[in-house]
C-alpha cells in the first residue's frame, strides 16, 4: 500500500478522514456565473498597476486583512458593496449584518456574482469565494450566519468598495 493511499490523499483528504463531519458542514459550492457576465483577465503586471499593494495581496494572493481594520465592517448606510478589482456588485446593504468577527459580513450575495472553491490552507476545509468576473479573492463563507440563509459571507474590507445609495 502506498503511503498516500494510507493517508487518504487519493480522492479523500486527511482532514475528512480525521474529522468526517467537516466535509458535510461546509456549504455546497456555487459554480454558476450570472448569464452574460464575461470574465476579466489581466496579467499580474496589469493587476499590480490597477490595485494598491494591500489590495493586490488580498485579491490576487488570497491574503487576509487584520480583524477590525476595515471601516466597512461598521458601515451602516444603504448602498452596494462592489469588488475592488472590477467594480462588480457582490452585496447590498440589505444583505449585511454585524457578525462581531471584525470583517464585513453578509448573509446573502448577489446571485451569480460569486464563485466558490474549497480551501485547505489551514488543513481544515473551508469554502473560499471569489468575484465571478475577475476571480479576486473576497473571503470565506461559513454556516454560522443568521436566518434566512444561515450563512456568513465573511469578506475582506480591502477587497470591496462601498457605493452609497
Amino acid at each position: 500500500m502506498q503511503r498516500r493511499h494510507f493517508l487518504g490523499l487519493a480522492g479523500v483528504g486527511v482532514s475528512t478522514l480525521l474529522l468526517p463531519g467537516l466535509a458535510t458542514a461546509r456549504p455546497k459550492p456555487d459554480l454558476t456565473r450570472a448569464p452574460g457576465l464575461e470574465p476579466l483577465e489581466l496579467s499580474e503586471a496589469e493587476w499590480r498597476e490597477r490595485l494598491t499593494p494591500e489590495r493586490f495581496e488580498i485579491l490576487r494572493e488570497a491574503g487576509t486583512e487584520p480583524a477590525f481594520s476595515s471601516p466597512l465592517d461598521k458601515e451602516t448606510r444603504e448602498g452596494e458593496y462592489r469588488c475592488a478589482g472590477c467594480d462588480l456588485v457582490l452585496f447590498t446593504s440589505a444583505m449585511k449584518y454585524d457578525s462581531g468577527t471584525g470583517w464585513p459580513s453578509f448573509f446573502e450575495h448577489v446571485e451569480g456574482h460569486l464563485l466558490t472553491s474549497v480551501d485547505f490552507f489551514l488543513v481544515i476545509p473551508r469554502t473560499e469565494y471569489h468575484c465571478a468576473r475577475c476571480g479576486g479573492h473576497q473571503g470565506h463563507v461559513f454556516d454560522d450566519g443568521p436566518e434566512p440563509t444561515g450563512l456568513r459571507w465573511c469578506n475582506n474590507g480591502l477587497a470591496l468598495t462601498f457605493v452609497p445609495a
